[in-house]
């Protein structure tokens, strides 16, 4: 009689599958499907140190340097982020369930003329021709009015991100191809997007794995109305369990059985984006403790820190770290959840290791 699965071996499989050997940078994008972006540096950005665990030699900024080659792309999935080209272009062309105004329509047209005539321009060229002046942002702050404006653009497909200049996107125009007709949307394309989502973030629990593939009405808004029968199709072509009385969801073609032996020595800070970390509900669920970003709570309030990163030890989550650079140094400092750090000097070394590899990863001195 074959053994039940345990909430452990669901666990060191979650850790297993999407800690692989390292390889190139287009290899691990690839293997992962999705590399979710954020702007906050800390020690650097989220794509950043969740690349560094799984590509060979990874530096701070490098997808930044080495994107206009790699052939992905930046655009909106289930969050924003870089995908493979050949996965970005299954969500397009788009259909946005809001038009652009009037007023919005004409000034896209005529921004997207002027980089068809100019080239790849940065947003600040494009800003001082047309002086579109500012707007209320998602925030409640103001930002620029040519930003949102190229924001909007992207989104459509009316523009792709070439390349980034210190942090800033450079748009080129952009057109997507017409469906054929005929080709019946929501299907195959809304499928295959779904096992990307998976492929990201398994095994998810079910609670998860349905408000993860809603998610796809941003990335595909048009196929909002299709998500629920596509929903029910993935769960009938999933591998599947039951464990702990709760449904759990991962790649048709892998078994956990083969992973959950694995027995990683490593320490790994992770970035509260990490594939392993994002999904909290599992975080709580495989970990047992739960785990909060702070980086928009009040200082005051923050139990963990700004910008906690997940402390991963083999297997286990066991605490968090905050991390900064001074003085071209690495200050760190550390929490755990059981009030200290494991005993032994496995776990010293290991941490001491991690800590070197983020130097690297940085290019401390």
């Amino acid at each position: 009689m074959t053994k039940p699965r345990t909430l452990d071996d669901l666990r060191r499989y979650a850790v297993a599958r999407t800690l692989f050997k390292p390889t190139t940078l287009l290899r691990a994008i690839e293997k992962l499907g999705f590399v979710q972006a954020d702007p906050i540096r800390a020690p650097a950005r989220a794509q950043d140190l969740i690349l560094r665990h799984r590509v060979k030699n990874y530096r701070a900024g490098e997808l930044e340097r080495r994107y206009a080659r790699l052939g992905v792309e930046e655009d909106f999935f289930v969050n924003y982020g870089f995908l493979p080209r050949a996965v970005q272009v299954l969500m397009h062309p788009r259909t946005p369930r809001t038009r652009l105004g009037p007023r919005q329509r004409e000034r896209a047209q005529a921004v997207l003329e002027y980089i068809r005539q100019n080239g790849a321009l940065h947003p600040r060229k494009i800003d001082e021709y047309f002086a579109h002046g500012k707007v209320v942002n998602y925030w409640g702050g103001s930002s620029n009015a040519t930003t949102h404006l190229l924001d909007l653009m992207h989104f459509r497909g009316m523009l792709r991100v070439v390349k980034r200049v210190n942090g800033t996107r450079i748009y080129s125009a952009h057109s997507y191809p017409e469906r054929a007709p005929g080709q019946k949307p929501g299907n195959a394309s809304l499928d295959a997007l779904i096992d990307v989502v998976v492929q990201t973030y398994a095994p998810l629990p079910v609670r998860s794995l349905d408000p993860l593939v809603r998610r796809l009405r941003y990335g595909a808004p048009q196929w909002r109305d299709e998500l629920t029968p596509a929903l029910r199709r993935a769960k009938a072509r999933l591998n599947h369990d039951k464990v702990a009385d709760i449904d759990w969801f991962w790649p048709a073609n892998e078994d956990p059985d083969s992973l959950r032996d694995t027995n990683d020595a490593h320490v790994r800070l992770l970035t509260p984006f990490d594939p392993i970390v994002w999904d909290r509900k599992r975080f709580e669920l495989l970990w047992k403790w739960s785990y909060r970003f702070e980086a928009y709570t009040p200082a005051a309030k923050r139990k963990l820190g700004y910008y906690a990163l997940p402390l991963l030890w083999q297997d286990q989550i066991i605490g968090w770290g905050n991390a900064r650079v001074e003085n071209q140094t690495l200050v760190t400092d550390f929490g755990y959840v059981a009030g200290r750090a494991p005993q032994g000097s496995a776990f010293k070394q290991a941490l001491a290791e991690e800590l070197q590899r983020m130097r690297e990863f940085l290019a401390l001195t």
